[in-house]
């Protein structure tokens, strides 16, 4: 029989936005570590649950980005989505989705990861762009959080969340957003995939890759108040989280403005040189590149537009 988790957590409260999109909140037994902010945002946690329908498949366990912010000890909070098509035969979603508030489970509270602003582009008068694809929402919304938590009149106009989803009511903490974007500025530019299917949308459409496209990136300046070829890496700088392709794809149409990306394998594949800064940067848990690099002729290409853009 595999191996069972021990648990040492407690589902406290369940959200559910839609019947494939939930929030859930998780109190663990023993207090968390250290005094105040006990994690940086954009870190990620372990939950875990144990099979009890099929035991002999024992306990699974998944990394999961934080939405909450470090200054709250209480719970911890994570948004997530239900995986319709698993790969595995153990799927962690199709156990959550059957948990209630009150049930047990695994949490491991020792928050681990690079993907903070400190450890990517800095501290710096750079507007930060951070493209959500679904649930790669949540770090973002942990970072924004955390300022406002730390002074509730901050202003966020450096601060810029595009968040991509397949239809509105997926667009999971809109209003939460959007009354930081009336209150501290915040830039919130939600865009759905699929308008066709709701008639009622009248907001950005599209993928949130798609503000990057070519002859959409003026609109973008504008909306970011940058001004008409302000969308530079000296003024910008690109945090991603999401779907492989929304991250792929925003590394590929930003590459003729020069933005370099941090990933070393994609930069030795497109010869760029290991001095030049990254301003491209993302989360991902799985370590295959986000770009096929095998393909040759779309590597040449990318190479080639890459080489040849301004800097």
């Amino acid at each position: 029989m595999a191996k069972e988790l021990a648990y040492n957590a407690t589902l406290a409260e369940r959200e559910d936005l839609t019947p494939a999109l939930a929030v859930f909140r998780i109190r663990p037994d023993e207090a968390l570590p250290g005094e105040g902010s006990w994690f940086v945002p954009g870190q990620y946690l372990t939950i875990g649950l144990n099979n009890t329908e099929k035991p002999e498949l024992g306990g699974v366990r998944r990394p999961m980005s934080i939405a909450s912010a470090p200054e709250r000890r209480d719970l911890v909070e994570f948004y997530i989505r239900f995986v319709d098509k698993p790969e595995s035969d153990n799927p962690l979603t199709h156990l959550l989705w059957k948990a209630r508030a009150g049930d047990r489970m695994f949490l491991r509270s020792h928050p681990v990861g690079k993907f903070t602003v400190e450890d990517t582009m800095g501290h710096d008068a750079r507007v930060k762009v951070c493209v959500a694809a679904g649930t790669g929402l949540a770090p973002f919304l942990s970072m924004v959080r955390s300022k406002v938590n730390q002074d509730p009149a901050v202003r966020l106009d450096d601060w810029a969340i595009i968040h991509g989803a397949s239809y509105s009511k997926d667009l999971g903490y809109r209003d939460e957003l959007e009354e930081l974007a009336r209150r501290n500025g915040l830039r919130y530019l939600p865009t759905v995939s699929r308008p066709q299917q709701e008639t009622s949308w009248s907001g950005h459409v599209g993928r949130a890759e798609d503000f990057f496209l070519a002859d959409r990136l003026s609109v973008l300046e504008d909306s970011l108040g940058l001004g008409r070829g302000g969308f530079r890496p000296d003024r910008v700088g690109i945090l991603i989280c999401g779907l492989q392709g929304t991250i792929g794809a925003t590394i590929e149409r930003l590459l003729h403005r020069g933005f370099v990306p941090d990933n070393r394998k994609i930069r030795r594949a497109l010869e760029i040189p290991e001095d030049l800064r990254a301003h491209t940067f993302y989360e991902a848990y799985d370590t295959v590149p986000p770009i096929d690099l095998n393909d040759e002729g779309r590597v040449g290409a990318l190479r080639t537009t890459f080489h040849g853009a301004g800097r």
